[in-house]
This record gives structure tokens, sequence and C-alpha cells, in this order.
């Protein structure tokens, strides 16, 4: 799988785990220059808090394009540190 955005591959693997429809990328498997830490968190109750990217690529900003459970609860405990995408990030083979 890949994560694209903006001409830019974001992500890139064939050990993704969907969960709720997203595929949830190995923490090796993206590409740190394309990713800012963003101050934005919001909280799931079965996966925990969630923390955010932003995306940014070609001169562009996705605020929040990505996130991430850094300290997932335990149910969600096999995508800590994966991250997952979305505003128009497209996830294809």
């Amino acid at each position: 799988m890949k994560a694209l955005w903006n001409n830019a591959v974001l992500a890139d693997s064939d050990q993704t785990i969907v969960i709720e429809g997203n595929h949830y990328f190995p923490p090796d498997s993206i590409k740190r220059q394309y990713f800012e830490p963003s101050d934005t968190h919001t909280f799931c109750p079965w996966k925990g808090e969630a923390s955010y990217y932003d995306v940014k690529a070609n001169g562009e900003v996705n605020k929040d394009a990505a996130w991430y459970y850094a300290d997932p609860k335990p149910a969600a405990r096999e995508i800590k540190d994966y991250v997952a995408f979305w505003h128009g990030v497209k996830v294809e083979k």
C-alpha cells in the first residue's frame, strides 16, 4: 500500500493493518521528511488518544492529515505508532 498526496509518496508498506477501513502504516514505512507534529489530539473510546501530523509536500501543507496512537489502549496495542491518513491523502496499492 502507498499513501500519496500532492505528488509525494508519504508511506509505502505491504504490512499495513486495516482498522475501521483505515490502513495503518508501520512507523518505519513513513517518509519522515513529509511529517511535522501537530498540537491536535482526539480521543477514541477503544483506541485511546490520537496524535496528529501535518503533512507537508511540494510547498503545501495538509493540516492534521495523518494520525497515530503513541500509547493506545490494550485493544489497539497492535497499531502503536502506526500512521493512518485522511484529508485527501490517497491510500492505494
